[in-house]
């Protein structure tokens, strides 16, 4: 009979960790899953302008921790979904008046 082998534990992401407790901003609970490129865009902002962790402007920390969620979401985002995330980069554009 054959030994059985221990299990692995779930692998974890480097990307979910830099998510949690990246210092360029403390996000709202899922930002990322709302449904509004401009509720995305408001949250981010309103996080980016209250954060005491970020180390470049309020603009800059919410924009890369939108395309920084972007990227590692890869292939795995629907288009719909990859749509309305880029749209919010509009929208958060908008925002800071850029």
């Amino acid at each position: 009979m054959a030994q059985k082998r221990p299990r692995k534990p779930p692998r974890r992401y480097w990307s979910q960790r830099a998510t949690r407790e990246s210092n360029a901003l403390d996000l709202e609970g899922g930002v990322f899953t709302l449904r509004s490129p401009r509720a995305i865009a408001a949250s981010l902002k309103r996080s980016a302008e209250a954060s005491e962790r970020r180390k470049g402007t309020p603009f800059q920390s919410a924009m890369s921790m939108l395309t920084f969620y972007l990227n590692r979401a890869g292939r795995n985002l629907t288009p719909a979904r990859r749509r309305t995330l880029e749209r919010a980069k509009d929208e958060l554009r908008r925002l800071f008046g850029r």
